[in-house]
């Protein structure tokens, strides 16, 4: 058990997911069921992180489909501001706190990963509040219990440094063959309508299929799209290409308009294996 000093206690159960854990493992569940059991051995994956009401389907269709390592990599955009801008800020021991238990932190690659690279450093600030990294571990605790993280709250908008991490994290998992899963949290285009948002975002995902992670970068920064965690995903996606991932594929794109209705104003998501 964790020592209360050392855990993350969870930041955003009543808000962006139930507090009760009967109702949010039921409600895991039911996003889950229609999902093909597919057991793809993906290299990386990208989810999205809103309210689960709005995401969490788009996010099963990823999960549900691959197996499952003994390690997920979570990489995520920081939305608070707090920690080392420019930098990784990672929980680097302890355990993340969900209503369904304990996630533990992988603390002997969390050690390895603050070795390899500068841009790693062991910043719990960044993570007090942030929620797209919380939103994603109910989903792995109902499919693989056993599981230990290594998050990661990335604090930079520029392929230089994603690709140096993505470098990074690929000398990771060649340390370690068949023990890691690199995870971007990542939604899409923000608050435009549900047909912009899906222009906007087919540039986007066209780079993305083509594990081009600086090519992502550029083609957000030119079209204004408000992808949030694009760094994330470019660096995932450079490791993936190092780790030999040929594509990306996108196995669900949907928006937050088919929950509520409002198609004007919507929030996009995208589900992605890398393999």
């Amino acid at each position: 058990m964790t020592t209360t000093a050392d855990l993350r206690p969870a930041a955003v159960a009543g808000q962006f997911y139930p507090d009760d854990p009967i109702e949010l493992r039921h409600l895991v569940q039911a996003f889950l069921d229609p999902v093909p059991d597919e057991r793809r051995r993906a290299l990386a994956v990208m989810v999205p992180h809103a309210g689960l009401v709005y995401s969490g389907a788009c996010a099963a269709q990823v999960f549900g489909r691959i197996s499952w390592p003994e390690v997920a990599v979570i990489l995520a955009p920081n939305h608070t501001g707090l920690g080392a801008i420019g930098r990784a800020d990672m929980w680097n021991r302890g355990s993340f706190l969900t209503p369904l238990g304990e996630v533990p932190v992988a603390e002997d690659l969390a050690e390895e990963l603050t070795a390899a690279t500068p841009l790693v450093v062991s910043d719990w600030s960044a993570h007090r509040r942030e929620h797209a990294i919380e939103v994603e571990l109910p989903f792995l605790q109902v499919l693989s219990p056993q599981i230990r993280i290594l998050p990661l709250v990335v604090s930079w908008d520029d392929w230089a440094r994603s690709a140096e991490l993505g470098r990074a994290l690929a000398r990771l998992a060649q340390a370690h063959p068949g023990r890691l899963l690199f995870v971007a949290s990542s939604d899409m285009t923000h608050y435009e309508s549900a047909d912009a948002a899906k222009r906007q975002d087919q540039l986007a995902l066209e780079r993305i299929e083509q594990l081009d992670g600086g090519g992502l970068l550029g083609a957000c920064h030119r079209n204004g799209i408000s992808m949030c965690g694009r760094a994330p995903a470019a660096a995932v996606m450079e490791a993936a290409r190092r780790l030999g991932a040929h594509r990306g594929t996108v196995v669900d794109y949907r928006h937050s308009g088919l929950v509520t209705g409002n198609d004007a104003d919507v929030v996009s998501y995208a589900g992605v294996l890398f393999e």
